[in-house]
Parts: structure tokens; sequence; C-alpha cells
């Protein structure tokens, strides 16, 4: 079974957006057991993007909920960095931007990630 952690604690430092998790799976307690895999999902019924972790044989799937979307947007508009952090330790959540890119572009006009996800990702990332 995958792992799904929530990263709704936000700031910047340093011109890098990091995100924490609010409550972390035991299995978790180290970030140098995890891996950035570059990659993103949508999940439109929960209005997140996940981006994709690995730890040992099996998948984390970090949700990134529309709750933080404006401080994505900020952290895109300002070319920063993307970290995950966990127990004071930093892990650089390599390709986020690029792929978060790419799924807006995808969401935007496309009735198949719902009316929700759709008009969320283009209010709160200004598309028109």
């Amino acid at each position: 079974m995958n792992t799904r952690i929530e990263l709704v604690d936000t700031k910047v430092e340093n011109r890098t957006l990091v995100l924490e998790p609010v409550e972390l799976p035991s299995a978790l307690n180290e970030i140098n057991d995890i891996k950035a895999q570059g990659q993103m999902l949508v999940d439109s019924d929960h209005l997140a993007f996940i981006y994709i972790l690995e730890s040992g044989d099996e998948f984390v799937y970090a949700s990134l909920p529309h709750q933080i979307w404006p401080q994505l947007k900020d952290a895109m508009d300002n070319s920063y960095k993307v970290e995950l952090k966990i127990n004071d330790q930093q892990l650089e959540l390599e390709n986020l931007m690029e792929e978060l890119s790419y799924l807006l572009e995808n969401i935007k006009d496309n009735a198949n990630y719902g009316e929700e996800m759709e008009s969320k990702v283009v209010e709160l990332f200004s598309l028109s």
C-alpha cells in the first residue's frame, strides 16, 4: 500500500518554498529514505496535485491541496525552488514547477478533470 502525506504547512526561506506535512507516518521519519521522482499526478476528487516520492519499495504520494495553491503560484511566479521538510531535513522536489506547468495547461479547458478542479485551477493560477 502506498503512503500519502498532506503538505499543508508552507513558508518561504531564501527563495525556496518549504512544504511540511501536518502528520508524518512513522515509516517516514528520515528524509534520507525518500527520493524525489520528478513526476506529478492530479487528484481531482480531493482538489490536489500529487508529487510522487519513493521510499524503499513503495511510492509516497505528497499531496499539494488547493489550500496551498496560492503559495505554489507565488513560487512559480518568482522561480523559487520547492522543498519538502521532514524533521529539520529538506529534500528538493525536482521538476515540480515543470510538471505543474504541464498539468495546468492540460487542465485548462479540459472537462476530464472535473468542473470544480478546472475552475479552481483557472481561478487560483490566473489562467485565461
